[in-house]
């Protein structure tokens, strides 16, 4: 088990550390910071597995895109037109601004117990092009969705560049000590099902392939949020080793519609975590069972939250242990 966020802050000690970085892109690109960020919640909680302090919006900041964070706004970025607006920075320099998370990833896999997984990650192609797209997170995704219908080809362009950056940066991680990686594709829900092939299952099968032809052997975890009646295609056709679940996923549908044997991940509902109570221990306990069939990382169906209580993820903790 480990949970999505869970270097984050729900955590004092996390809170404590974030205020010594003059900003969030300082405390990425900070070894020392991003590290103890990482294993903070693994000497808490004793998570199996541990992932990379880091934010999926560094490829872009790498490639020049004026990426900054705004308290109660989020991410911004600034917007491409083509997907030309990508390689102004030379591959080589993308990799090697990058290279901070190499060392954080080195860092921590020297400070981790042997037992424990290291885990990297990146933003899957279209999360990420979305940013680079709208400019921010918080819209209706419309101008983003919109390339996909009139203006393909170059939103393909885009796409194409991304996993091309993405699996160099995904190789730096593995060279440097991670065991896993994993895809998120934070806005894969609400797309018409050509649409989701298009630029969600094409890009990740893309990404997982060059991968692999870049001698990446260690298991991917795709997290397609949203994507429904679509999980059984992305799971089939994009190459991912396991696929994360989100907090709507059915588990019959789950198990019924996945390969056997195909490991998942999830997708107890952060709201619940912070609720606790007598709700929390029968779901934890309803989605341990409905997975005994299949390999199964438990997890969060999104992020943990700010407010989460600790106790309440200890007890989270003490029941998939065996209590």
């Amino acid at each position: 088990m480990w949970f999505m966020r869970q270097a984050g802050r729900h955590l004092p000690e996390y809170l404590e550390l974030r205020g010594r970085a003059k900003d969030f892109l300082d405390f990425c690109y900070t070894p020392s910071l991003a590290t103890e960020a990482t294993l903070q919640p693994i000497r808490r909680y004793g998570m199996d597995g541990a992932i990379l302090f880091a934010d999926i919006l560094l490829i872009l900041d790498a490639m020049g895109r004026n990426v900054r964070f705004e308290k109660g706004v989020g991410p911004l970025v600034e917007v491409i037109e083509t997907a030309g607006d990508l390689l102004k920075v030379p591959a080589p320099t993308v990799a090697e601004r990058l290279s901070p998370v190499y060392e954080t990833v080195s860092r921590v896999r020297a400070g981790l117990p042997d037992e424990t997984t290291l885990i990297g990650f990146a933003g899957s192609p279209w999360t990420v092009a979305l940013y680079a797209l709208e400019g921010r997170g918080k819209t209706d995704k419309s101008t983003a969705r919109g390339w996909a219908h009139d203006r393909a080809d170059e939103l393909q362009r885009v796409l194409d560049v991304l996993v091309e950056a993405s699996a160099h940066y995904l190789k730096r991680q593995v060279d440097a000590g991670a065991e896993a990686l994993m895809l998120f594709d934070s806005w894969a829900e609400g797309l018409p099902n050509d649409v989701f092939a298009q630029i969600i299952i094409e890009p990740t099968r893309k990404l997982v392939a060059r991968l692999r032809e870049l001698g990446v052997g260690v298991p991917i975890i795709g997290f397609p949020r949203g994507a429904g009646a679509m999980l059984p295609i992305y799971a089939r056709e994009t190459g991912v080793t396991a696929v994360g679940l989100d907090t709507s996923v059915v588990p019959d549908y789950v198990n019924d519609v996945l390969p056997k044997g195909m490991p998942v991940q999830g997708h107890l509902d952060p709201l619940l975590l912070i609720a606790g109570g007598q709700r929390l221990d029968d779901r934890v306990r309803y989605l341990m069972k409905a997975y005994e069939g299949r390999p199964h990382i438990f997890n969060l169906g999104h992020g943990v939250l700010p407010q989460t209580p600790i106790a309440h993820v200890e007890r989270v903790v003490e029941i998939v242990r065996g209590g």
